[in-house]
């Protein structure tokens, strides 16, 4: 029952983290709101894993918001202006959209638990709300970092549906090794995009 609520919990984690990257404006709050949804991910894959393998998903996820971290906070000031703004009507949008993930969520997990039972109603709301959540923001967004965060939060999902489904340590190794690889490419772009490469000076 405790194991129940603490993960009811962690979904409401997922839910409110989701809430935040969309609406907040600042690149740190965003990797924060990034690193507490791993930890709220831990748990669920901690339902179907050994603990070894889903604190290996939770240290790949913290090393992932560690590298963008240091790697936007070692960029110039003026990439700050790159940011992407939007007004209080813009917010209160995002915020109806992650409400919509919300209920299309809450509304098809009965279902697909009918149809794969031993899954768990907690492990497929938290899978599909971050893989909603991810797919929306990608479509929201054009600023590098934030379409990082955004297949980030898609990857999260799909790893907590897919540990409740498949236990293979090779399978969980590839997933970790995509989040890395995720994190690296996040921060070649963020350098690159904020020291573009003016080809015209050296002709």
């Amino acid at each position: 029952m405790a194991t129940d609520i603490i993960s009811w919990i962690a979904v409401g984690v997922m839910l409110a983290t989701s809430i935040a990257i969309f609406i907040n404006r600042d690149w740190r709050l965003s990797l924060g709101a990034l690193a507490v949804q791993y930890v709220a991910a831990f748990w669920l894959i901690s339902r179907h894993l050994p603990f070894v393998m889903s604190s290996a998903k939770l240290i790949t996820g913290w090393m992932v918001v560690a590298v963008l971290g240091m790697t936007r906070l070692g960029l110039p000031s003026a990439g700050d202006e790159k940011e992407e703004s939007f007004s209080p009507r813009g917010q209160w949008f995002r915020v109806i959209l992650v409400c919509i993930i919300a209920l299309v969520t809450f509304g098809a997990t009965p279902r697909i638990e009918s149809a794969i039972p031993g899954l768990g109603w907690q492990v497929i709301a938290g899978s599909l709300i971050l893989m909603g959540a991810g797919v929306v923001h990608l479509g929201l967004t054009s600023e590098p970092l934030n379409v990082i965060i955004g297949l980030l939060t898609m990857l999260t999902g799909f790893e907590i549906l897919y540990a409740a489904v498949e236990s293979s340590i090779l399978v969980a190794g590839l997933l970790a090794v995509t989040t890395l690889g995720l994190g690296i490419v996040g921060s070649y772009l963020l350098i690159a995009g904020s020291f573009p490469i003016e080809m015209e000076d050296k002709g």
